[in-house]
């Protein structure tokens, strides 16, 4: 296994932490065991060499798979229940009237993984809105920083596991069986899903302010003045009456939010 220096550690984890917000500071020996025998296999005899080329802002490919080892990409169908009751009861309805003469909602996942959060919320706006008539824009903007995680989204291939909370109606609506037992997304869900990649860092400049934010479990990584700053820019990219709704792991600041807290995970701006 390679040794990682405490001047390469702290090299490394203040670039991840400048540009990605993702605090690693005290993750040391989970740098070194999840990363060693990659670095090996791709013929770097020393962290060293690797931290130059990831600090130089050159590997952006190696940047990416840092970063997938590092967070935990798990997440399935339906997670976090309450969110998407919520939703179905609370949100869409309001959305409904407030945007009846334009008919176009505006709705980001921001940190979307493999794609499951943004496919659940797709299958809501179906069902929801073609209860309605008539034609509504509801597609969503679905983003992440990795490029390789947005492909396996936009080409999805889920196990049977992954789907069990979902209804079994919805199951056999939305989803098709693959020959080797996986499961894809039916293409009027995907196609109503906009992956692009997008770095949290950066400022917030999208075509218009949104209805409704979901940036759940991604925060977990942010030390507090990053969220902070975080939850800011999201405030000021939601619409007003529009809503955020963060990971049940997750907390915001009371002092300093900006957003009027609803039910634990869910704001809004009022």
């Amino acid at each position: 296994m390679l040794s990682l220096s405490d001047s390469d550690f702290h090299r490394l984890y203040t670039y991840i932490q400048k540009h990605y917000g993702i605090d690693l500071s005290k993750k040391k020996q989970l740098i070194v065991s999840r990363l060693s025998n990659t670095l090996v296999a791709d013929g770097y005899k020393s962290f060293t060499d690797y931290v130059d080329e990831i600090v130089s802002g050159k590997n952006k490919e190696g940047t990416t798979t840092l970063l997938n080892k590092l967070t935990t990409n798990y997440t399935y169908f339906l997670r976090e229940e309450e969110h998407f009751k919520f939703l179905e009861e609370t949100v869409l309805p309001a959305l409904a009237r407030r945007h009846q003469s334009d008919r176009s909602l505006s709705i980001w996942s921001a940190g979307c993984s493999s794609g499951e959060e943004p496919y659940t919320i797709s299958m809501y706006l179906k069902e929801f809105f073609s209860a309605k008539g008539g034609n509504w824009d509801t597609r969503i903007l679905a983003t992440d920083i990795s490029q390789k995680i947005l492909n396996s989204a936009m080409n999805p291939s889920y196990e049977s596991e992954a789907l069990s909370k979902l209804p079994s109606t919805w199951q056999r609506k939305y989803f098709t069986k693959k020959p080797d037992g996986s499961y894809t997304v039916s293409p009027e869900i995907r196609n109503n899903v906009i992956f692009r990649t997008f770095n949290l860092m950066d400022p917030i400049q999208f075509r218009r302010p949104f209805d409704l934010i979901f940036c759940r479990n991604v925060m977990i990584y942010f030390d507090q003045p990053t969220k902070d700053a975080l939850v800011n820019r999201f405030y000021n990219a939601t619409v007003p009456e529009g809503y955020l709704f963060i990971g049940h792991s997750e907390s915001l600041n009371k002092a300093t939010c900006p957003y009027k807290f609803l039910m634990p995970a869910i704001f809004q701006k009022v």
